[in-house]
């Protein structure tokens, strides 16, 4: 049966009617200019919890950097732990993030954050949190295997012109993006709703795709926003996200909140 979150209390939860299994909860209208001011409130939280932001970025950091010299130091065998790399990265990217969410939901109910509460946010929700991180695992490997059948239009004539590269850039970008936009319209506001409201994760999955699918232009800016700052993380072979990563998770949770409708 699934569950939703008791806003009276972190550990406090209730069982709903099956009625409101896979259901798409509300959402608010929101501006172009909002996603900036989710990213201020995002360096504000950052600054307020130092210490827990700097030990959950440097998780990311690891992480990224693990990445960045497994394929440096593989060469040209690189394209063999790629794979096996990202597919780790996309498991604990999710739950790291779910401690920074945690953070700023303390912060928004006047409690002080810490560390070891928000380490215990991924016991929250398990079941859909883990189902909905293998579900990014199986969307990456389709992207994987879409490259694959894309390479066939690569050139295979050495000194090959752009027009001759022009199927391959266009088609490639083509699904690059529309797969790209699935995912990150089915996982933008997922995690915040299942640690906060416990639900299942196809009402966290349609919930957050109706929130982007209403406001597609500020969305479209935050998606953006978080694209430049994992750039600037794996740009810095990893240094970049200790600061990044966490202001960007707590970003999202405002964001969430900016979005979604709250119960009444």
């Amino acid at each position: 049966m699934p569950r939703t979150y008791n806003e009276d209390g972190f550990q406090q939860a209730s069982k709903v009617k099956d009625s409101e299994y896979a259901k798409t909860l509300p959402c608010n209208k929101i501006t172009i200019s909002d996603p900036f001011q989710w990213l201020a409130l995002g360096l504000n939280d950052f600054v307020r919890s130092p210490i827990i932001s700097l030990f959950y970025g440097a998780c990311f950091a690891i992480a990224a950097a693990g990445i960045v010299g497994l394929i440096y130091l593989q060469g040209n065998h690189s394209h063999l732990v790629i794979l096996p790399a990202l597919i780790i990265y996309m498991l604990i990217g999710p739950f790291l993030a779910l401690g920074l969410y945690d953070t700023s939901w303390a912060r928004e109910r006047g409690k002080q954050p810490s560390l070891l509460h928000s380490m215990k946010a991924i016991g929250r929700n398990s079941t859909s949190q883990w189902s909905f991180a293998v579900l990014l695992v199986v969307a990456m490997i389709f992207w994987m295997r879409i490259a694959s059948l894309l390479h066939a239009l690569y050139p295979s004539v050495a000194g090959a012109s752009i027009i001759d590269f022009a199927p391959f850039l266009i088609t490639g970008s083509i699904a690059g993006f529309i797969l790209a936009s699935v995912v990150f319209s089915i996982s933008v506001f997922s995690m915040p709703l299942m640690l906060e409201r416990r639900v299942d994760i196809m009402t966290a999955i349609f919930s957050s795709f109706n929130a982007v699918r209403s406001n597609p232009a500020p969305l479209l800016v935050w998606a953006g926003v978080i694209c430049g700052g994992v750039l600037i993380g794996f740009a810095t072979y990893g240094l970049g996200m200790i600061i990044t990563m966490p202001i960007l998770g707590y970003g999202t949770w405002h964001a969430y909140h900016a979005t979604i409708q709250k119960k009444h």
